[in-house]
């Protein structure tokens, strides 16, 4: 099969000397409040964060899409470009980004992932984006001149795409980081134009990649390329995006749970009888961590309970109606507690897999909460069937782990 565009492309490569990589790497941007990422670059002049979120070095009271902060940002980044600490490659390479998490281990290809592919649904979405997300990447990719946190993307399992990456990370890292979470970061460069070769043959044969996590940073991308396009010129470097690609099979999905602050108007005896109409309700002696598809652990009261979706409550054959997090919200959610958009309703949160389910029963006993959904993942399978069909999934269906660093590697735009 034959492809209009490259699906991506070796790049030169921002990144921070060996020796100041740990000091560079720094959590995605999206992962910290301001607050928190004003107690993180404590005694850490050279951390990334002192550009992904320059409102750190200004007051508190500075709104952090105010001008300034991206004007810091761009300040920021230059200085780490003129001190050295962040050097770039002379000449296009890829780069193999291994996370290990615990057992967990994951290898992905760090490449300039290509815009017209993405316009083309070639890489492919599965939610929606909100334009006040995407202009405020835009606004930090023209500020920067440059693409700094990379989009998380899966391909289709390959057996050669394994291989190249497994001999591409034999020898020794350009950076090697634990970071604070004790997750590890390691990055090689593949710069042998033989190996570089080899990369392009298999990964820009694949049908398609997908989109993990970044979805408003390819989209704000994709903007920038439109913006600084000339009809008849030649393509730039604007028309691709920093990416980190790694197999699907390799990708860990943690449940994305929901806590709800009150029952709308019903006692908890009106509830649990509402609810078992639609699930059959079991209580449960400890905490409820779905084993499968079709099950999900409640918290209610002081209690815990299982629930497994009653037969024929589910459309199987539609790829987002199956999930799930959207049974969830068609059998309780919506018709129960009465919520209808679980993107601006304040009466329902969020709570990722990471903070364990010890965190729903504190926002449920703290009186914050009235109940809690404990969420089985969302298997990879799932997410790219509803992203093959061309739709989009619930909001937060989905909770990668582990995160990507800022930093490593960063893509200069020409």
């Amino acid at each position: 099969m034959s492809f209009d565009h490259p699906l991506v492309r070796p790049f030169s490569g921002l990144r921070p000397r060996s020796a100041d990589a740990a000091a560079v790497a720094a959590p995605p941007y999206d992962v910290l409040s301001s607050d928190e990422a004003r107690q993180a670059v404590v005694g850490k002049p050279l951390s990334f964060l002192h550009v992904s979120k320059a409102e750190v070095d200004l007051p508190p009271e500075v709104d952090h899409h105010a001008p300034e902060v991206y004007a810091r940002s761009a300040e920021n980044f230059r200085r780490l470009i003129a001190d050295g600490v962040l050097c770039r490659d002379s000449r296009p390479c890829y780069y193999v980004y291994r996370l290990t998490m615990g057992a967990h281990v994951q290898t992905g290809l760090v490449a300039a992932a290509s815009v017209a592919a993405y316009d083309a649904n070639r890489i492919r979405k599965h939610e929606f984006t909100r334009p006040d997300k995407e202009d405020d990447r835009v606004r930090q990719i023209e500020a920067l001149n440059a693409q700094t946190g990379p989009v998380l993307l899966a391909h289709p399992d390959s057996r050669h795409a394994d291989e190249i990456l497994a001999q591409a990370a034999a020898g020794a890292p350009v950076a090697d980081v634990l970071a604070d979470n004790g997750i590890r970061h390691t990055v090689w460069v593949v710069d042998d134009p033989a190996s570089i070769a080899r990369i392009d043959a298999v990964f820009c044969a694949m049908p398609g990649l997908y989109i993990a996590d970044g979805h408003h940073r390819s989209a704000a991308a994709s903007r920038v390329a439109a913006q600084r396009r000339v009809p008849g010129g030649a393509p730039t470097s604007a028309e691709f995006f920093l990416a980190v690609i790694f197999p699907a099979s390799q990708m860990l999905i943690m449940d994305y749970n929901r806590v709800v602050r009150d029952l709308n108007g019903l006692s908890v005896d009106a509830f649990l009888a509402a609810v078992g109409e639609r699930y059959v309700v079991s209580a449960a002696a400890q905490a409820v961590r779905p084993e499968r598809i079709g099950v999900c652990g409640m918290y209610l009261a002081g209690c815990w309970y299982r629930l497994e979706i009653r037969p024929g409550r589910v459309v199987t054959a539609d790829p987002v109606r199956r999930l799930d997090v959207s049974a969830l919200a068609e059998q309780i959610l919506e018709p129960v507690l009465g919520i209808t958009d679980l993107r601006r309703d304040t009466r329902i949160d969020f709570v990722g897999g990471m903070r364990g389910l010890s965190e729903l029963e504190r926002r449920v006993d703290s009186g914050e909460m009235a109940v809690a959904f404990a969420m089985h993942p969302t298997p990879m399978a799932e997410l790219m069937a509803v992203a093959d069909s061309g739709q989009v999934m619930p909001p937060k269906s989905t909770w990668f782990e582990p995160k990507l660093a800022d930093g490593l590697v960063s893509h200069i735009l020409d």
